[in-house]
């Protein structure tokens, strides 16, 4: 009987000591958001109108129909007049090393600089870990390298480099931090999501190549993470759920956003037609996993009965607006941040997840005013409901995009206090939503279509000489 009674004490000691390791474990695998910084351009680095159009015209390579496309595709992207880009693309020339690595220079230590001056008490000899993510360039030494050579970081910072991984690659870098906090107790990570624009203007003629010209832009943002506990109160986000999604082993998918170089020899960026049956693809095999983490029981039984409904009485669709036809992300979500990279990714996004326009302006606005900014963007749709005061204790916020590969990435944060900071919304904010989110291109360039000129020989490149 005592026997018995002593191995029953030893498996309750040995069940409850599992049990505290698996809640400490736990425990210290939080991973909080202290800050973030996102690039301003200086003026002189504005694409407007009449500067994106002398660009566009000094390819000897269009012709009139490319021409009307490129109106066609501007008019329709969504973006303004105070985006930019590097400054080799306004001189109308091609960018040297030097120009590459100017533009990741001015981007990465502008926002690097200013967040350590936001969050002073941690110095750039504290970061433990540091993750840089720009897509289309890779050099060496590395861009971390750079960094750690600026800023004197300590010798055993653990640094990675991601290249490749398209525009939700910032959701990636912070996956990669979240698991080393696992491994790394009591450790600051940064952060750095941006892209290189200086070398890879397409110069061909070939439309599905054209689309990136029209609409990424300059832009970038560093962020400051940390796992410490007693630092919760000091932070302003709490990552709470991450799902990632991969496709590539279907072809179509992931030849649909592509970088290679055209019949004529021109490198560039090819997206295909199949682009938004990938992003479909991607986003329903993504919310199979990530609906049932955030959202209520009530709300996903609900969801199971009219989806079963609609299978008996229809066909299903491959368009990206229906994939979360009938789901109510509201039951569980307050804020969506769709990643802001053209209007028929926020508009497809917000029709599968029935958001409204309000749910949207955060991400129409950060396209407007910024542009495409590849992975950065997230932040820059972020900061616009933090300038608007909408982002309030306890609320949860949903980052979601896509990117080359096939990728489908989303996130949710809680938020951990009221935020209010307007930061590079700053000098703008008030003056958002504008009542028309247009561009002059048509005003201005609308006798393109004119049918006339079907019969006439124009040299455009000295047309805005």
């Amino acid at each position: 009987m005592e026997l018995l009674l002593t191995m029953c004490l030893v498996s309750l000691f040995f069940g409850f000591c599992c049990l505290f390791k698996s809640f400490l474990q736990r425990r210290d695998q939080c991973c909080y958001l202290l800050a973030y910084e996102c690039y301003k351009a200086k003026d002189d680095m504005k694409l407007q109108t009449d500067s994106c159009a002398k660009i566009v015209m000094q390819n000897k390579n269009l012709g009139l129909e490319e021409f009307r496309f490129l109106l066609k595709t501007i008019v329709n992207s969504g973006i303004g007049e105070e985006t930019s880009c590097p400054r080799n693309i306004l001189q109308g020339r091609e960018a040297t090393l030097e120009d590459s690595l100017s533009e990741m220079d001015e981007t990465i230590f502008d926002t690097l600089d200013k967040l350590f001056a936001r969050y002073p008490s941690v110095s750039p000899s504290q970061i433990d870990i540091l993750v840089v993510n720009v897509s289309m360039f890779s050099p060496s030494p590395s861009l971390t390298s750079r960094i750690v050579n600026r800023y004197k970081m300590r010798e055993d910072i653990k640094t990675f480099n991601l290249s490749g991984m398209g525009c939700s690659a910032s959701l990636v870098a912070v996956d990669v931090v979240q698991g080393l906090f696992k491994s790394y107790k009591d450790s600051y990570a940064i952060v750095v999501s941006t892209e290189s624009m200086a070398p890879f203007w397409y110069c061909g003629k070939e439309k599905s190549m054209m689309l990136t010209n029209c609409l990424f832009r300059l832009g970038g943002c560093s962020m400051l993470f940390t796992n410490r506990r007693y630092l919760k109160h000091q932070a302003i986000l709490k990552l709470k759920t991450l799902v990632r999604t991969h496709i590539g082993s279907n072809d179509d998918a992931y030849n649909s956003c592509i970088q290679l170089e055209d019949d004529s020899g021109y490198l560039g960026f090819r997206l295909t037609k199949y682009l938004t049956k990938a992003a479909a693809l991607a986003l329903t095999i993504n919310l199979q996993v990530l609906v049932p983490k955030v959202l209520p029981l009530r709300e996903i039984l609900r969801y199971l009965v009219e989806s079963r409904l609609r299978k008996k009485s229809g066909t299903k669709s491959q368009n990206l607006e229906a994939v979360g036809v009938g789901l109510n992300m509201k039951a569980g979500i307050e804020h969506f941040c769709i990643h802001p990279g053209g209007r028929a990714i926020i508009d497809g996004i917000g029709k599968s997840l029935a958001l409204s326009e309000y749910d949207l302006e955060p991400s129409r606005m950060a396209l407007f005013r910024f542009g495409n900014t590849s992975a950065a963007g997230f932040w820059y749709a972020l900061g616009y409901m933090e300038a608007k005061k909408r982002l309030k204790k306890g609320d949860r916020i949903l980052m979601s995009g896509f990117g080359a590969g096939f990728k489908c990435n989303n996130i949710v944060w809680e938020v951990l206090r009221d935020l209010d900071d307007a930061n590079v919304w700053k000098s703008c904010i008030d003056s958002y939503p504008p009542h028309i989110i247009a561009n002059p291109f048509m005003e201005k360039f609308s006798w393109l279509n004119d049918e006339c000129l079907n019969f006439v020989r124009i040299d455009f490149s000295k047309l805005l000489a």
